[in-house]
């Protein structure tokens, strides 16, 4: 994937638009669970109301709008395999 492409700052410019007018901020930065996640809330306000959006942090450096998925125990069959 293109880090470029998923970095914070275009994320923010693609979702929420900002303006010098209506500027986004971050609001939360959060990391959470035993594998933590890093977590940020970005909003801007919006004529219609406050518009906000959490953006995650993948392994790979990515920022995107939704969580990476957990991590699960696998086996190798190959090793099992005579």
């Amino acid at each position: 994937m293109n880090r470029h492409a998923s970095s914070l700052h275009r994320l923010v410019d693609k979702w929420l638009g900002p303006t010098q007018a209506t500027p986004a901020r971050v609001v939360r930065m959060t990391r959470r669970g035993a594998h933590p996640t890093r977590c940020i809330r970005v909003e801007v306000e919006r004529p219609s109301g406050l518009l906000s959006v959490l953006f995650f942090r993948h392994d790979d450096g990515t920022w995107c709008v939704f969580p990476p998925t957990n991590r699960r125990p696998s086996m190798n069959a190959l090793r099992f395999a005579a």
